[in-house]
């Protein structure tokens, strides 16, 4: 099965250096371990340091890789800063930003606090922005071309979403200054693009989410028109195909891997899916008949 097997070549990446925050477990770590595969070095964070370096242990043993485990808050800017000084002392460069950081919970909005709304937006609008900001700022200074940030959002970013609504709020900011920095950053040699996935569960976060006896009643996967969810590899294919040079002139876009997920929502008429050919045949009649009148 070819969509589990990884795309690029052997030495695609070699070289480079990438920052992945998030790295250290999920679609963070899948991420990192392909691009390890394809030879370049990664700087994985997050605010768990015990978690970080039992990942970069286990892909460095996998990969014969180098990873960088740095403990970075990124809604810290000072954090941001130094994790980035710990990169350019090991590493001597940085070639590009994954913006993978995120939290998110499934909750009626007037059930909120502003406290709850801060830490979801903290994380992914702020935590991208700042991460962003640090490397576009070194880069430009150093004048240093040829540089990527990618960041993951998800399909509500543009539609929107009940339930989730500061997720959405962040991601749609995120995707703003993915296609906004994509005009003013591109004369310097800086490409901005972005992912939105569709449903890939992670053991966690996604129990997190989806918890219990929510996850049997309300299945993600049913509305997915492959009816499937992504495997990790997938998005792994994707991610290292946008950082690397093969994309050089991806620049501003946002490429959707959800099996159609966000347009069988979308459709007007797609609830018509669960009709059946007898069904269908009444309906046949029935126009039939209301035209011969």
């Amino acid at each position: 099965m070819k969509h589990l097997e990884g795309m690029l070549k052997a030495d695609a990446l070699k070289g480079k250096t990438y920052i992945v925050t998030g790295g250290g477990t999920g679609l963070g770590k899948s991420m990192t371990r392909y691009f390890l595969e394809l030879g370049a070095n990664v700087v994985i964070s997050s605010r768990k340091l015990d978690v970080l370096q039992k990942t970069a242990e286990e892909l460095e043993a996998e990969t014969g890789g180098k990873v960088l485990a740095v403990q970075c808050d990124v809604r810290n800017y000072a954090e941001v800063e130094k994790m980035l000084a710990d990169t350019l002392a090991r590493f001597g460069q940085v070639d590009g930003l994954l913006n993978n950081a995120a939290g998110n919970f499934i909750s009626p909005t007037e059930r909120l606090s502003n406290k709850a709304f801060d830490v979801i937006v903290d994380i992914v609008l702020k935590g991208s922005y700042n991460c962003t900001l640090a490397l576009g700022k070194h880069w430009i200074a150093a004048k240093q071309t040829n540089k990527t940030v990618l960041s993951i959002v998800t399909t509500y970013a543009w539609t929107g979403s009940a339930y989730v609504v500061p997720s959405a709020c962040a991601k749609a900011g995120v995707l703003a200054m993915t296609r906004s920095l994509a005009v003013e950053w591109a004369k310097y040699g800086i490409r901005m693009n972005a992912i939105a996935p569709g449903p890939f569960p992670t053991k966690g976060a996604w129990d997190r989410l989806v918890p219990g006896e929510f996850r049997e009643r309300f299945d993600l996967v049913k509305q997915v028109p492959l009816r499937r969810a992504g495997e990790h590899q997938e998005l792994a294919n994707l991610a290292a195909y946008l950082m690397s040079d093969y994309s050089a002139y991806m620049n501003g876009e946002v490429v959707t891997i959800d099996g159609g997920e966000w347009l069988q929502g979308a459709g007007e008429f797609n609830l018509f899916e669960d009709v059946t050919s007898e069904q269908w045949d009444m309906v046949e009649k029935m126009v039939r008949s209301a035209k011969s009148e």
